[in-house]
């Protein structure tokens, strides 16, 4: 028998009405800091925490009981389907900013001891920005159970202020840190309760399912089977949250805090070569970006005219096979293309604001041709626009950016990497790594070159 760290508590229960909440309190906690993994029947001890939280009864859990895990990696629940979940991207605003997530499957396994069984995760890279700046790097670790339910097994956080780690809180590792956690039932019903995260005091959210079989405007239209639930935190406030067949986590929050997925790949891949419209839009962006550069706004103008007139043509067209989201980013991205007086761009004939314009109007159109493309091709893309903006930063002297940039860049690198030629993506790793060395250095000039260079070898990978 294992032995269990027994925490000496009051456990306060209240009864509230019909809902049948359980308020738990820990009063009288000696530590926090328990390991609570499963005990040799499988039934996974809870953790109480000095914080007051109306968390369900235990009779509604499903996930009080740690299944097998034979073919782990193998995540293919519907509502949760990882290993079918190459590539994402998620829209909103958190706070009046404007949020951009992208999630992608890393070509890595970690494996994970759970009290001696070693079991394989597939690892998820989400990718959070605020106001086009990095925000939040996760690693995501998750492995599905013999049973189809798919269980969390915890996650490295990075969060990012000015391009640098000012936190990792919501960091967490299964079998240190506290127990796996489910994520997702085999097949969820209402009521059902689940806790994709289970270490008070350091994570925390209880998920209530409120409905099944909904229907929601997926990016191409209705999708079905949906379920709608509700997701308690450690901060004792509530959030709605909808999982979707195919498309797994599909939205979350509401209002002012709201992030709604936009497009993923393979859900949403069209066996279709990319369209020539939005040939003509990415073409644009860049000759828009030389031409601002040069000084030559009459020809600016008039491929900025020339990209909106493709962009209604593209919108007429496929109307069937575009995102409703893609396209709203879309036109507000050409609007700043043109500009306005806080915001000047080609209309005002400002260089800087041009290049920035045309960097973010090159990184919507790629969401655009993400259906079209293998989401590593998308991937060197962002890459090779993130590290112009890099230039533009430097260019204009602004260090936080820089930083920031290269932070973006090293992450996104790890989704391409391995599709290219081992000795160029060495020496793209190499040179990412030069560029973090002038950044801590803060030698701006010198990181100038460095760009170029790995300029050079982003237009070899893409030959």
């Amino acid at each position: 028998m294992k032995t269990i760290l027994l925490l000496v508590y009051t456990l306060t229960i209240l009864i509230a009405g019909s809902q049948g909440y359980f308020f738990i309190s820990n009063i009288n906690a000696q530590s926090n800091n328990v390991v609570n993994n499963e005990n040799e029947t499988g039934v996974i001890p809870q953790t109480f925490t000095d914080v007051d939280l109306p968390t369900k009864p235990e009779s509604q859990r499903v996930d009080l009981v740690m299944p097998s895990f034979s073919n782990p990696t193998n995540i293919t629940n519907p509502l949760f389907p990882i290993s079918k979940l190459h590539s994402a991207v998620l829209l909103g605003n958190i706070d009046g900013a404007i949020f951009r997530a992208e999630t992608t499957l890393l070509p890595e396994t970690r494996v994970v001891d759970l009290n001696g069984t070693k079991i394989e995760t597939s690892v998820s890279q989400y990718t959070a920005y605020l106001n086009g700046r990095i925000h939040e790097i996760a690693l995501d670790l998750y492995a599905q159970a013999d049973d189809g339910s798919v269980w969390y097994f915890g996650e490295d956080v990075y969060n990012y202020k000015d391009g640098v780690v000012e936190d990792i809180e919501g960091t967490w590792l299964a079998g240190k840190d506290g127990p796996a956690a489910m994520i997702m039932p085999a097949i969820p019903k209402v009521g059902d309760v689940f806790r994709p995260e289970n270490i008070p005091g350091n994570v925390f959210e209880e998920v209530e399912v409120k409905s099944i079989d909904a229907k929601v405007e997926g990016p191409f239209g209705p999708v079905n089977g949906a379920i709608i639930t509700e997701e308690l935190h450690m901060d004792g406030k509530y959030e709605d949250k909808i999982f979707a067949p195919k498309y797994g986590e599909f939205s979350t929050g509401s209002g002012r805090d709201l992030e709604v997925l936009a497009t993923a790949i393979p859900a949403d891949a069209l066996a279709q070569s990319v369209p020539a419209e939005l040939t003509i839009l990415s073409d644009g962006t860049k000759e828009i970006f030389n031409s601002a550069e040069s000084g030559n706004w009459i020809n600016a103008s008039n491929i900025l005219k020339n990209i909106n007139e493709a962009w209604v043509t593209l919108q007429t067209q496929n109307k069937d096979n575009m995102s409703k989201l893609l396209q709203t980013q879309m036109n507000k991205t050409l609007d700043s293309l043109a500009g306005d007086v806080l915001s000047p761009a080609v209309d005002s004939r400002d260089v800087t604001g041009t290049k920035y314009a045309a960097i973010d109007a090159g990184l919507a159109i790629l969401d655009l041709k993400l259906p079209y493309l293998l989401p590593s091709e998308i991937d060197l893309e962002r890459f090779e626009l993130w590290s112009i903006k890099l230039l533009v930063d430097a260019e204009s002297d602004n260090m936080e950016g820089v930083t920031g940039d290269v932070t973006t860049l090293k992450w996104i690198q790890d989704r391409f990497l391995h599709t290219i030629d081992s000795s160029l993506a060495t020496k793209i790793d190499s040179q990412i790594k030069e560029l973090r060395s002038m950044v801590d250095d803060e030698d701006i000039d010198k990181s100038i070159d460095t760009v170029k260079q790995l300029l050079d070898s982003i237009n070899q990978a893409q030959q």
